[in-house]
């Protein structure tokens, strides 16, 4: 089995790769992030990270220019003992994976590659898709170790997570399983071996069923607040000191770029007869509509010529990441309310600041639970499906 000590990732300066990249140099990997966002690489390179990412800043000063750097030139694959590419299977306009954008990353690269060299799918792939490659590599007459080990870390958390949780370790052969294996054993506490099309489903359905969640969450939200009854007020009742309900999730905004796309993914795989993911898209899409129909009955009926404050547009709290936020679907839905919209976020300083907002605002919507919003006191009407204002949560 080789030894793996050099190690390129990918698309190594998004969201995936760098944590990945990071927790690698840290366990002592020459690492090398590729990419071709040349912002995104400068910055590396400098030592400023391009979002937010929990404990990254003090990995990147220690490691970047030594055993860690950036690069948009595909030459620096060559001499790599393993390539990781963190190219997901992205959706179409009709919900289908778009199984295409993998096989052709993985063939633009090719010839910078070598057969010796251990190749890892990292990111959420369609099932089927590992062996789809296998059989473009076959035809490419290109036979090397090929691996799919998902990554399954919370946005912002990733390289915390990456050193506590399981990795899922898959390959299409012996030896591409062993030092996939090795490699992630010296990040992981703990290595669980699948065959790629179990990790491949392993990962489509966690993200599935805590979309489901969300969308329980979400429907019983919708269920009380048009019934007139205070929903957290219910839940409170229905988790306090009760076992069997101590888990359940509060309603929010089910965003971000994985929850979706990932349950439309395991609809697809199955003929589309994934009623219950189908489901919880209609509910969890439709609580945008919900909140801005709140605020308009909350406002006298009507949101035309209204100034009406997003407190929120990120897709997770205390986050910078706007990556597929449900709050831009809440301004286009009152821009179509003809509404004076303010969208505010402390993390995004583009937009519009919280004093001025909430100075100018008739009417506000909490798109994103942030921090910042917990002892707020809000004098006009307010739309709160997080329960985060009034609420110590």
């Amino acid at each position: 089995m080789k030894k793996i000590e050099k190690v390129a990732v990918v698309g190594g300066c998004g969201h995936v790769g760098i944590p990945l990249g990071l927790a690698l140099a840290d366990r002592g990997f020459s690492v090398t992030l590729l990419d071709v966002n040349e912002k995104a690489v400068n910055e590396l390179n400098e030592g400023h990270l391009p979002f937010l990412e929990e404990g990254a800043e003090e990995l990147l000063r220690k490691y970047a220019g030594k055993t860690l750097s950036a690069v948009m030139d595909p030459e620096c694959l060559r001499g790599q003992d393993c390539v990781i590419f963190v190219t997901g299977t992205p959706v179409d306009e009709h919900l289908n994976a778009k199984v295409h954008a993998v096989l052709h990353v993985v063939k633009e690269y090719l010839p910078f590659l070598s057969e010796d060299q251990l190749l890892v799918l990292r990111s959420t792939l369609y099932p089927g898709t590992v062996r789809i490659v296998e059989n473009m590599l076959l035809r490419e007459n290109f036979r090397c170790k090929l691996a799919f080990c998902p990554e399954r870390i919370l946005q912002g958390k990733g390289i915390r997570e990456i050193f506590e949780l399981p990795q899922l370790v898959s390959g299409c052969s012996k030896e591409a399983e062993e030092e996939a294996s090795a490699l992630f054993g010296k990040v992981a506490r703990k290595i669980i071996l699948l065959t790629p099309e179990e990790a491949e489903l392993a990962k489509l359905m966690t993200n599935s069923w805590r979309y489901l969640e969300f969308a329980i969450a979400n429907q019983f939200y919708m269920i009380a607040e048009e019934h007139g009854v205070d929903f957290y007020r219910v839940y409170d009742a229905m988790t306090d000191d009760y076992p069997r309900a101590k888990h359940f999730p509060r309603p929010g905004l089910a965003a971000g770029p994985c929850l979706f796309k990932d349950t439309m993914q395991l609809a697809s795989y199955h003929d589309n007869g994934f009623f219950l993911g189908h489901s919880a898209m209609l509910v969890n899409e439709g609580l945008p509509n919900l909140l801005v129909a709140q605020l308009a009955r909350k406002m006298g009926g009507s949101l035309k010529n209204r100034k009406v404050a997003i407190l929120g547009m990120t897709f997770k709290a205390n986050n910078d990441d706007t990556r597929e936020s449900l709050s831009f679907k809440i301004k286009k839905l009152l821009e179509q309310k003809m509404a004076f919209v303010l969208p505010s976020d402390p993390y995004l300083p583009d937009s519009v600041p919280l004093k001025k907002a909430l100075k100018e605002a008739e009417g506000v919507i909490i798109g994103t639970p942030h921090d910042e919003y917990r002892d707020l006191t809000l004098s006009v009407p307010f739309a709160d499906c997080w329960g985060t204002i009034g609420k110590k949560r």
